[in-house]
Order: C-alpha cells, then sequence, then structure tokens
C-alpha cells in the first residue's frame, strides 16, 4: 500500500538531537570510522546515505519479487508490477501529485534531458497539434538563473542551439540572491520556458517559488522546477506550488542511486511528445508507425528501474514518517549552526544568505589563501566528510568570484556535535597549512 502524508507528520515540531541519535540507529554506515575517526557525514547534498528499511526493500524486492513488470500474467510478474505501481502512488502522495504525473527516470539530469529533447520533437512531423505549445524557434526565449546546477543549465543551452531560441539568466547579487526586479524584466511575452532550482546546491538559498511562478504565468511560460535540494529537505507540494514540472533525484533523498522522478501536469505529460520509445510505451505498432500510450507510460520505454523505485518509495515512506516538517525545522536550526560558527572563523568567507536568513542545511565557504581540495583533504583525515569543487555550478562561482569552495550538507541524522566538530576543524585549516 501507497503511505500517505498526514496533516500531523507536517507538523509536528523539529527533531532533537536525542531523536536523532536514535534516527543515526537506523543507517548502518554512520557506524563506521575513517582514518581511525568517527565518520561525521556532511556531504547528503551530493548522496544521501540509505536506513536499512530502504536497504532491505530492495533486497526483499529481489529476494520474493523480481519480475519484469506490466508483462507478465503469472503471479511474480503481478506482484512486481503491484510493487512498482505503489511506488509510484507513494512518491506521488510524496510531491502532492496524481500517480499519473509521475514518471520514472534515472535521475534528476535525465529527468531534465528527456524534457528538453521531448520539447524539441514537439516540431517534428506527427507530434501532433497538442505539442505545438512546446514548439520553440528564433525569437522565443528560454530563462534559467545563474545559481543553476549544470543539469538546469546544459540542456536548455542545447534546446536553444538546436531550436534557435534565446537562452536569457536571472542574476544573482554580491549574496548569491536572485534579483527578482531583473526576472520581473527579463520574463517577458517571449519567454516560453522558466527553469529554475528551488533551494541552490551551492548557496542553501531557498527560492521564491510562488512568485517566480507568478511571473511565468503572466507571461504565458512553463515552469520547470529543480527539486532536488528540496524534496530531501522540505515539504513538497508541487500542485501548491504550481509548477508544470519538477525533478528530483533518489539519491539526495535516503533513496538508492540510479532512480530519480520527472512530475509533470498530467494534460501536458499527455500532450507532451515521447523522448525514448520502444517496449511497454505503446498502444498499436505496424511496421509504418506507432501509437503511444498516455503518462506515465509514454515516456517508460523499456525495462524499468523496478528494484530503484521501491527502495525510493521506502525512503518517501521514512521521510513522511519522520516528518518533512520536522526534518526542514532541524535542518535550519544546523543551518544556522554552520554559518553562525563558520562567520566567526577569520579568514573564512561564507557564501549564500547570512546568518539568520531562511536557508537549507548546507553551507559553501572559501578559505583565505587554501585551495578547497586542501580543505577537504584536511577535513577528511579528521574523519569528516564534505564536498568540494564547483558542486556542477561553475557560472555561480565564477560570479562570486571564485572557481571552488567547499561544501557542508547536513540531513536529519546529524547531530549539532557533527557541526561542531567540523567547525573546530575548519578553524584549524589555515594554521596547518600556514596561510
Amino acid at each position: 500500500m501507497a503511505f500517505v502524508a498526514t496533516s500531523e507528520s507536517r507538523t509536528l515540531p523539529a527533531l532533537s538531537d536525542d531523536e536523532v541519535l536514535r534516527i543515526r540507529n537506523d543507517f548502518p554506515i554512520l557506524s563506521r570510522s575513517v582514518g581511525g575517526q568517527p565518520l561525521i557525514y556532511l556531504d547528503s547534498g551530493a548522496t544521501s546515505q540509505n536506513p536499512v528499511s530502504v536497504i532491505e526493500a530492495e533486497q526483499e524486492f529481489y529476494e520474493q519479487r523480481n519480475a519484469a513488470v506490466h508483462r507478465g500474467a503469472h503471479l511474480l510478474a503481478v506482484e512486481a508490477t503491484e510493487s512498482f505501481e505503489d511506488a509510484r502512488e507513494t512518491l506521488a502522495a510524496f510531491l502532492g501529485a496524481g500517480s499519473d504525473e509521475v514518471i520514472w527516470t534515472s535521475n534528476a539530469t535525465e529527468g531534465l534531458n528527456l524534457l528538453s529533447y521531448a520539447f524539441l520533437n514537439a516540431s517534428l512531423p506527427g507530434a501532433g497539434s497538442a505539442a505545438a505549445r512546446f514548439t520553440l524557434g528564433a525569437g522565443d526565449e528560454i530563462v534559467v538563473t545563474e545559481m543553476e546546477h549544470h543539469a538546469n543549465l546544459i540542456p536548455w543551452q542545447q534546446l536553444a542551439e538546436r531550436t534557435g531560441a534565446t537562452l536569457r539568466f536571472i542574476p544573482v547579487d554580491d549574496a548569491g540572491v536572485l534579483d527578482l526586479g531583473a526576472a520581473a524584466r527579463i520574463i517577458t511575452g517571449a519567454t516560453r520556458v522558466l527553469a529554475f532550482s528551488h533551494a541552490s546546491n551551492v548557496l542553501g538559498t531557498i527560492n521564491p517559488v510562488k512568485t517566480l511562478v507568478g511571473m511565468a504565468r503572466q507571461a504565458g511560460a512553463l515552469t520547470v522546477l529543480d527539486a532536488c535540494q528540496s524534496a530531501p529537505h522540505l515539504p513538497l507540494d508541487v500542485k501548491d506550488l504550481g509548477v508544470d514540472f519538477a525533478v528530483l533525484s533518489g539519491h539526495k533523498m535516503l533513496g538508492p542511486t540510479g532512480i530519480g522522478v520527472l512530475y509533470g501536469r498530467s494534460e501536458l505529460l499527455n500532450a507532451l511528445p515521447p523522448f525514448l520509445t520502444g517496449g511497454s510505451m505503446i498502444t498499436t505498432v505496424t511496421m509504418e508507425r506507432a501509437a503511444f500510450l498516455p503518462s506515465p507510460q509514454r515516456f517508460e520505454a523499456g525495462t524499468q528501474k523496478v528494484s530503484q523505485a521501491i527502495a525510493l518509495a521506502a525512503a518517501a515512506n521514512y521521510l513522511t514518517e519522520t516528518g518533512m516538517g520536522r526534518v526542514h525545522a532541524w535542518e535550519s536550526l544546523l543551518g544556522q549552526r554552520l554559518v553562525e560558527g563558520l562567520a566567526s572563523i577569520p579568514g573564512i568567507r561564507v557564501l549564500g544568505p547570512a546568518a539568520g536568513q531562511e536557508r537549507i542545511g548546507l553551507a559553501s565557504f572559501d578559505v583565505a589563501g587554501v585551495h578547497a581540495h586542501d580543505v577537504g583533504q584536511f577535513l577528511d583525515s579528521k574523519g569528516i566528510a564534505v564536498r568540494v569543487g564547483h558542486h556542477c555550478a561553475q557560472p555561480l562561482h565564477r560570479r562570486l568570484g571564485l572557481t571552488a569552495s567547499t561544501r557542508a550538507s547536513t540531513y536529519l541524522y546529524n547531530t549539532t556535535s557533527d557541526v561542531d566538530a567540523f567547525l573546530a576543524a575548519v578553524a584549524g585549516v589555515r594554521a596547518y597549512f600556514g596561510a
């Protein structure tokens, strides 16, 4: 059965350190050590860890119900199909969507590429009159933001290049905040697509989704939300936000790798031409032509990611049972602790919102005189795992005058002690390198 979120799970108070310590027991990897030091995992913004329930869900599928879905009539195939579609219902409930609006992808990057190539296919002969709203050409504009992950930039660059449309971007200010005044000028009647991140994977900024959606609607543009850094950390209701499409990756929200979700409003998905074609997404095939199923099957050609989808549903259940409101409140506390602590250390420049301003539970920073890769290696020697580099956001780093930064990202299994140990280690970086 699909798990459905309750109002109670969304309104409970923040987690506490004692509760988090109990939660940690569900994550086997957090009990290991690194170089003789207890592991402090602060890289969930890249890939989160998996609770036992997620690991067991995938294992149990292979042990008990492994079969091709939507194909066989034997018992295993029926059970596999039921589990696969139950997983879809679970993710739909998690997102506030309909089950026909949830498409399985390999990751968010594939979901964004699926959209951009489907938009390109809308101009092909045989796409149908309903697909005309997705066609792009000279004079049309695609708008992104200067803080986008490459996955939500390059597909739109490619689409603009192939169609003759113009790609524009909403700039950020020196603090990394979107310039909404510029957005109001950039989003015009020529705008066909507005693609933007809900929360920045570098800055921790939570963008004003409804404001941006309102601008796009007034201009008649479609909206695409990158929810990779919000779906794992914030209560998310795509209908309430009003977005047309959204993507997420399972490995960032306690799920396995190789699974993601593309959400789209059903009327849009059913008008959109497919991207991948083959088995399982057709109604009738002759030697000359084929007719396609409605969403979601029309976008799920071939053998699907069955065990991964089931495991991702287990992850969504784990988060829902914990309470996404509680997760967000806890990570907000950890995010503020990170920013306040980092800002108090001499020679540290924190990127993104200042202390006291809303952010998700991550912080990226630059250490004067020390390269980010050296910072990461120093922290690793202390058993602390962080991300270093440009975080697949080179244009944003360039705007901020950097080539790389160090990022610490928390999740529901991190304690205040984790953050304090990290801050104590960072305080010793410049002295260690003689900076």
